[in-house]
């Protein structure tokens, strides 16, 4: 039994959904199907997610929000026109969105994943209707009522250990199951939501839950690419990789598979195969616990922008037992999570998202620093970009940061910082925002030609 998830953009219009019950046919196999709201039908047009999240803040700002209801229908109304379906279809999708509203918590961000977890669930019916409309028996569940319990931290949930024993029970499924992603409950029967692009995380845990054989995520991409192909132009495309390395080029902005969802398939080991809906017969990217390291040293290249650095100076730094742990407890106290601490003799560096760092948050932060911790210099740089050099066969090749220092410096760019991960199978560049994209083509011409 296989578990199968199709994006957004595969699921954005009828044409798409008529293309994804010919993949899920063709295969007797794929029998337990994850679907995400629709995504762009085009360049400039809006996810209904996107639509579903301005519905609810005009919604909790108290201004009319008919016209922002209307827009997402009328998205559904199309699909369900185009694939012939009956008019009750959207008469059902327009009551939920009502009574969604209507039923609304005094918990704003439980009632902001409400309305977005309605874009999957609202989807999941209308394709399981295309389903049997053309033969092919199909049965939307709701995730709540399978069993996807999820912890209470609205828009960033986590799956509680009980629901994989509960969702196990889908495998006795004759029918082929639609089951929306993004979404579950809580114990106590609210909606909750995974973070964004958590159809994915959706689909590793069905994965895990039932044994599949493997675990497909159809995209809009023949496969993974080693360099983000908006920047190289000819970037070659991985066909095999491991979880371990997925899990390190995701979290630094490959935004084809969301990095989470790589756990649940890690502890179950299920293996990941990425496929293009457009082009299913191509044979995409496997994801898989371990691979041979003979080939390809370095697997891919990832860059994020988006982040900033607090660095902190102290003299005797590394003779003050609990240093950095007291840094550490500052960061927990405020809320702000951090991503890497390269750190010497007499300093620290602290890697941030910017977005966990504002205005205010960097000043409070900044004063409980040098109030508890007395040091000699902080500051605060923004306009960072993450480059990451991701590749199991790193741990046993000498030279691999030589050659990208060394290529970073022949392309002029600066490198802020570095850091190695203790499992050496990835090497963290900091650079400017500014110089992000000379930095990747550099490091893909040294280790890709």
């Amino acid at each position: 039994m296989k578990v199968v998830k199709f994006g957004g953009s595969s699921v954005a219009n009828a044409e798409q959904i008529s293309k994804i019950i010919g993949v899920v046919t063709a295969d007797a196999d794929r029998r337990l199907v994850v679907v995400s709201a629709p995504g762009k039908r085009h360049g400039d047009d809006t996810k209904v997610t996107d639509l579903l999240i301005a519905l609810a803040d005009t919604v909790l700002a108290g201004n009319d929000h008919e016209a922002a209801l209307q827009e997402v229908v009328s998205r559904y109304a199309e699909i369900q026109k185009d694939l012939d379906l009956p008019a009750d279809v959207i008469s059902a999708i327009e009551a939920d969105l009502r009574g969604r509203i209507e039923k609304r918590s005094s918990n704003d961000l439980q009632f902001l994943d409400t309305m977005k977890a309605s874009g999957e669930d609202n989807n999941a019916k209308v394709i399981a209707e295309a389903f049997t409309k053309v033969g092919h028996p199909a049965k939307y569940v709701n995730p709540g009522e399978a069993g996807m319990l999820l912890s209470d931290e609205f828009g960033n949930a986590e799956v509680l250990p009980e629901s994989f024993d509960k969702l196990a029970t889908l495998k006795n499924e004759s029918k082929i199951i639609i089951f929306p992603g993004f979404f579950g409950w809580t114990k106590s029967g609210e909606v909750a939501t995974f973070p964004r692009g958590g159809s994915d995380i959706t689909g590793a845990i069905l994965a895990a839950a039932i044994k599949a054989e493997v675990y497909e995520n159809f995209t809009d991409v023949d496969s993974v690419y080693a360099m983000d192909p908006r920047i190289v132009k000819s970037a070659p495309a991985i066909d095999l990789m491991t979880y371990r390395e997925m899990r390190e080029l995701a979290y630094a902005g490959f935004g084809v598979f969301h990095d989470e969802a790589i756990i649940p398939a890690v502890h179950a080991q299920i293996p990941i195969c990425i496929k293009n809906t457009n082009r299913p017969e191509a044979p995409g990217t496997m994801i898989v616990p371990t691979r041979s390291n003979e080939e390809r040293v370095v697997v891919g290249i990832s860059s994020a922008d988006g982040f900033c650095a607090i660095y902190i100076d102290k003299y005797m730094m590394n003779r003050e037992v609990g240093f950095g742990r007291r840094v550490m407890q500052i960061l927990e106290d405020e809320g702000i999570s951090f991503e890497h601490t390269p750190s010497g003799i007499d300093n620290l560096s602290i890697i941030l998202q910017s977005k966990e760092l504002g205005a205010e948050k960097e000043t409070l932060v900044i004063k409980r620093l040098n109030d508890e911790l007395s040091p000699d210099r902080i500051e605060v740089e923004h306009g960072l970009a993450l480059l990451m050099v991701v590749g199991e066969g790193m741990h046993y090749t000498v030279g691999v940061a030589s050659k990208a220092t060394q290529a970073l410096a022949d392309a002029g760019v600066n490198i802020e910082m570095i850091n190695q991960g203790a499992s050496e199978i990835s090497i963290m560049f900091g650079v400017k925002e500014t110089q992000r994209k000379q930095a990747v083509n550099a490091l893909g011409t040294a280790f890709f030609g």
